[in-house]
């Protein structure tokens, strides 16, 4: 009988042991595939001020350049104003039924590596347009029929071809610099040759130029805020159109 009750103490010591010793690595190779990288990228970014910093972002790795992204998803650190989506423009009118900014990877990477630079210069990229379908080329062209102001759409515009964005820069709390005139402002002041600006204003334009021929942009004359990716120039007019959600 004593050797009966030992017997089953023992038993019981040894199945408690097993429940109390699990490693934490068994747990998150039990998660559904790919939620254990997550908790590790999550884990990895340290926590501030007591709470655990869970800022996870997709990757371009393995990308066609030609494909659709929207930068949001790649990196947290630009700004937005994407003005055709209100009424806020030259339009007065909003083309766009919701706002989002989409280019394509080639120009994305482009992006991500200038932003990398102007974010060691305290300062980001802040949009007010970036690709845009060819379908909402035709309603600018319907508002406003001028090639001043918009590109015919029968030969569409780089930003058709996910290769245009237009752009400013506003620092790390979100003011924009000055740079001497609003987005889509048509006049001499906005022109890049006009050096009859106060110096702080052409510092700002200077900045943004030069960084952004850097990483592969070229500016226009008469338009500060807009820049062409160099490689993008050759693609395809697209009417790819994204998903607005409906909440």
């Amino acid at each position: 009988m004593i050797r009966i009750v030992m017997l089953l103490i023992l038993l019981l010591g040894c199945k408690q042991g097993k429940e109390t010793t699990t490693p934490v690595s068994t747990v998150k190779e039990e998660l559904p595939a790919g939620e254990s990288k997550i908790l590790e990228q999550k884990e990895s970014l340290g926590t501030a001020n007591g709470e655990l910093q869970q800022q996870v972002v997709k990757s371009l790795e393995g990308l066609a350049d030609t494909t659709f992204v929207r930068l949001a998803d790649f990196s947290r650190d630009f700004a937005y104003d994407m003005r055709y989506a209100t009424e806020n423009n030259f339009l007065k009118a909003k083309v766009y039924d919701c706002a989002e900014c989409y280019t394509r990877v080639r120009t994305a990477k482009a992006l991500l590596a200038a932003n990398k630079e102007f974010l060691q210069k305290g300062v980001k990229i802040k949009f007010f347009d970036c690709y845009r379908p060819n379908s909402v080329q035709y309603k600018m062209w319907k508002i406003v029929p001028n090639p001043q102001y918009v590109a015919n759409p029968v030969k569409g515009s780089i930003h058709n071809k996910g290769g245009a964005v237009d752009i400013t820069l506003v620092d790390l709390d979100g003011k924009e610099l000055d740079m001497g005139t609003d987005f889509d402002f048509f006049g001499k002041r906005a022109y890049h040759d006009n050096l009859e600006l106060p110096k702080n204003i052409l510092a700002n334009r200077k900045l943004l130029k030069e960084t952004m021929e850097k990483h592969g942009f070229w500016s226009i004359r008469t338009e500060w805020w807009h820049y062409n990716l160099s490689a993008g120039s050759n693609a395809k007019i697209a009417d790819f159109k994204w998903k607005c959600d409906k909440d």
